[in-house]
């Protein structure tokens, strides 16, 4: 599903091709699509649930993330602007670095995860079992697919 990424044609749109879609309506919609961000093509039209949880929500939840970066800046004493900077382009470079890695996002995390250093100190925090940052996303994700089922 895309979302207000597409205004800067880096929106997402998953595809779904069934019986009676041909393959020069599928080369259209894909041309189409792809004017506004990257095209995706699923096997199972279930999963739109799962994709609109994830890409059509999830632009909310990255600002969302901005915000509270951003304040807990703010509450470290750095100026509001130069906090929001900070977690906006810590954010955009991570997501670029995501989008182009040859390794998978894990080891990116761990590249940057010094033992007993101010990262791990942090994800500790994130990674806490039963509350961190995991459990969140998939209690939220899971949240945001129930109400796209309700929906349909």
């Amino acid at each position: 599903m895309p979302n207000t990424p597409v205004s800067i044609k880096k929106g997402v749109s998953c595809l779904i091709q069934n019986n009676n879609t041909s393959d020069e309506q599928m080369k259209l919609v894909e041309t189409l699509f792809s004017v506004v961000g990257k095209t995706i093509w699923l096997n199972n039209e279930n999963d739109m649930d799962a994709v609109t949880a994830i890409s059509g929500s999830g632009p909310a939840f990255v600002f969302y993330l901005i915000e509270a970066m951003a304040d807990a800046g703010i509450n470290l004493g750095l100026d509001p602007k130069l906090a929001y900077r900070l977690a906006v382009l810590t954010v955009s470079g991570a997501g670029s670095l995501a989008e182009t890695a040859k390794v998978p996002v894990n080891v990116l995390r761990e590249n940057v995860t010094s033992p007993n250093g101010t990262t791990e100190a942090a994800l500790n925090v994130l990674m806490e079992p039963n509350q961190g940052l995991s459990q969140i996303m998939r209690k939220a994700i899971f949240a945001a697919s129930n109400r796209s089922k309700n929906l349909s």
